[in-house]
């Protein structure tokens, strides 16, 4: 039977969009095929929450499905016809899409500009049809910690009398002073689990491009990151400009008539300068400053929003502080803000088993990667990134610090480094930032890398000059302890990423090299790669030991380890110099490691062909069903698991580096930011089993 949750609420306003997000989180760690219904829709635009939700988890729904009835149409029916042929008919339509699913999260109605009478009780009565655990969801926006609890108090109590299964209560846009006395206030009052999130002023604040859309402004300077910034306050000029910059804020937009060049130029010299950045400018009275002006605004702070809106600033402050920041997909930062605050503050174990969700048989690419963002999050690290300059890494920083992944250290110029991030509009607030030119941890990494090295003639001076380099500064970081682990390669080879690696951090005791797995994310499974990123041509007991190491390896990331050692023969049906060196290292791992699963010499077909291994080897454990599949040589991994992933359509996650006694991975240069960010989850995972979390460095 199709399983399913009714997020609704009470009244408008209520943010409501940030608790169906954060369902739809958790349901995609868990479950293959969700689907959406909203039963009540406006007929006035499109949905922007499902058009998030099918562009960040992939949904393959049609789109006409999701929706039942318009609120006129509703209205009407309830009118002429009476409210169950209006419930019977949203039934139907619900139960059309389960059918298809096996989840369905239902989106209750908003109370906003309606003409259903009771509509409380219309959601009640439709969850008990649909058979649908009810989450309530109360607004708690600008009211004192007495009345956010007697709201959810009402909410559960009208929920619960009608009927409904209600799962839990969320209290959103709760004031921040506010939350710890609600919190413990409904603990003591309410029968089920209460969760209350803070509000967050970034969530409520439109960006730059809705600001242009909503007031038809016309853009005259600005790129799509821009245009994508914040506005989180806004300053009206009219003052002197040393007057004015003083009123300045971080991520405001500054509004001034269009004939005010000298606080144009200003507010954006500003931005420049870092003190402090700016969402954008807006110019008011149809004016705009001259071509000369425009040209230095565009090179004083490039990318820079600067538009332009016919009206005066009286008019048009009225339309700004009526604008409110959606959830929609133009606006990925926002849904990252959202789940952040989200998992942060509702316990997210508790709730998954309150509204039953089982875990699929199978695991999914979004499903793996949802796992990795919530056991980084579970054991918090410190990770070191030593490419702290680059957009992508930056912009993968954003995402694991609005999500709360791990704490981070960026590596580089600070100045360079904070006005890179003030021009993507991504916060940095919560980003510790070292100079390895001039850190005060410069002179006594220097000492430690000259002991390391002595036996290499390396002396202090030529050390002070060596652990300048931020892959060098970033790896000391690790071994001394500063930070647990370390993620580069986004713009250095791999060699000087794994380099000082290999001279500072060393290989486990237990491990004879260091090696590397791909997590490839097929449609159905995820399977481990190794080794396709270091070693050219291991010997058999090199290759015995990647395999050990890779069944180790997926065991921690929850992949139950069956190890298929790959040749071009399956079992004694070849011989050769190649296919010897591969049954030799067979052998090595089952007397090292008699517990684990291993087939080899093994052909790709037979070990993850249910029906070709039935033929080539019916009796084998492995065959078929191998989880770890590893490689003879660098040539074939390589080529395997780029041909995999390009033409399968695979996810591969990695290269995940194994056998060095603490974290550090490699990226590809070509990685994307999604890339970063899970490579930097995973190597915050590694480091779960090193030691307790790193403190700041200094």
């Amino acid at each position: 039977m199709t399983r399913s949750v009714y997020v609704t609420g009470i009244d408008r306003g209520d943010g409501r969009q940030v608790i169906e997000l954060g369902v739809m989180e958790l349901l995609t760690r868990h479950v293959d095929r969700v689907g959406v219904f909203r039963p009540l829709v406006h007929d006035d635009g499109p949905d922007r929450l499902f058009d998030l939700l099918r562009a960040r988890y992939r949904l393959t729904q049609p789109a006409d499905t999701v929706h039942g009835i318009g609120y006129e149409e509703a209205a009407a029916l309830q009118a002429e016809r009476g409210t169950d042929e209006l419930v019977s008919r949203l039934v139907d339509r619900f139960h059309a899409v389960a059918r298809d699913y096996e989840y369905v999260l239902v989106l209750g109605s908003d109370y906003a500009a309606t003409s259903l009478p009771d509509e409380l009780n219309l959601n009640a009565r439709l969850a008990n049809e649909f058979g649908a655990a009810v989450l309530a969801v109360v607004g708690g926006q600008g009211q004192e910690a007495e009345s956010v609890r007697a709201e959810a108090h009402n909410a559960y109590r009208a929920y619960h009398s009608l009927g409904c299964d209600v799962v839990a209560v969320v209290v959103n846009r709760v004031a921040p002073e506010h939350r710890a006395a609600v919190v413990e206030r409904l603990a003591a009052r309410l029968p089920v689990p209460c969760y209350a999130l803070p509000e967050d002023g970034s969530l409520s604040a439109p960006t730059v491009a809705q600001i242009v859309h909503t007031l038809g402004a016309e853009v005259l300077l600005g790129d799509d990151s821009g245009l994508a910034r914040d506005a989180r306050d806004f300053v009206f000029g009219g003052a002197m400009l040393p007057t004015f910059l003083k009123a300045l804020t971080p991520g405001c937009l500054v509004v001034t008539p269009g004939d005010r060049a000298d606080l144009v130029i200003g507010s954006l010299a500003a931005h420049s300068a870092g003190a402090p950045p700016i969402a954008g400018v807006l110019l008011t009275l149809d004016e705009r400053p001259g071509p000369d002006i425009m040209a230095l605004a565009g090179r004083l702070a490039p990318g820079t929003p600067v538009v332009s809106v016919p009206g005066g600033s009286f008019p048009t402050a009225g339309e700004l502080f009526a604008i409110e920041g959606k959830l929609n997909a133009a606006s990925p930062r926002k849904a990252e803000t959202a789940l952040g605050l989200f998992e942060r503050h509702v316990d997210t174990v508790e709730l998954t088993n309150r509204i039953s969700v089982a875990r699929s048989g199978r695991v999914t690419p979004m499903m793996f990667e949802h796992e990795l963002i919530e056991r980084s999050r579970s054991g918090r690290r410190r990770v070191v990134l030593p490419e702290g300059s680059e957009e992508r890494v930056l912009r993968a920083a954003d995402v694991l610090l609005r999500r709360d992944v791990c704490a981070l250290t960026l590596l580089g110029d600070e100045e360079a480094i904070r006005k890179r991030a003030a021009d993507l509009a991504i916060d940095l607030a919560d980003a510790q930032i070292i100079d390895p030119q001039t850190s005060a941890l410069r002179e006594r990494f220097a000492e430690r890398y000259a002991a390391l090295r002595a036996h290499k003639g390396v002396s202090v001076e030529l050390a002070y000059d060596v652990v300048a380099d931020v892959s060098y500064f970033g790896t000391l970081m690790v071994e001394e302890g500063l930070a647990d682990g370390m993620v580069s390669g986004a713009v250095h080879s791999t060699a000087a990423t794994i380099r000082p690696a290999f001279e500072i951090i060393k290989t486990r005791p237990n491990a004879q090299i260091v090696s590397s797995v791909f997590f490839m994310c097929l449609a159905d499974r995820v399977l481990v790669y190794g080794d396709c990123a270091v070693n050219p041509d291991p010997d058999a007991e090199q290759l015995a030991d990647i395999a050990i190491q890779s069944a180790t390896t997926a065991a921690q990331f929850g992949v139950e380890p069956r190890i298929a050692m790959l040749s071009y023969s399956t079992g004694t049906s070849g011989s050769g110099a190649d296919v010897d060196k591969v049954r030799k290292a067979t052998e090595l791992v089952r007397a090292q490691r008699p517990d684990l699963l291993v087939e080899g010499p093994i052909q790709y077909d037979a070990a993850v062909d249910a029906a070709v291994a039935q033929t080539k080897l019916p009796e084998s454990d492995v065959a078929g069903k191998a989880t770890v599949l590893i490689f003879p040589d660098l040539n074939t991994g390589n080529n395997t698991y780029k041909a995999v992933q390009r033409s399968a359509g695979a996810v591969a996650v990695g290269p995940v580096l194994q056998g060095l006694r603490k974290p550090v991975n490699d990226l590809s240069r070509g990685a994307l930011v999604q890339d970063i960010v899970n490579t930097v989850a995973i190597t915050a995972i590694q480091a779960q089993g090193e030691r307790p979390g790193a403190g700041p460095a200094a």
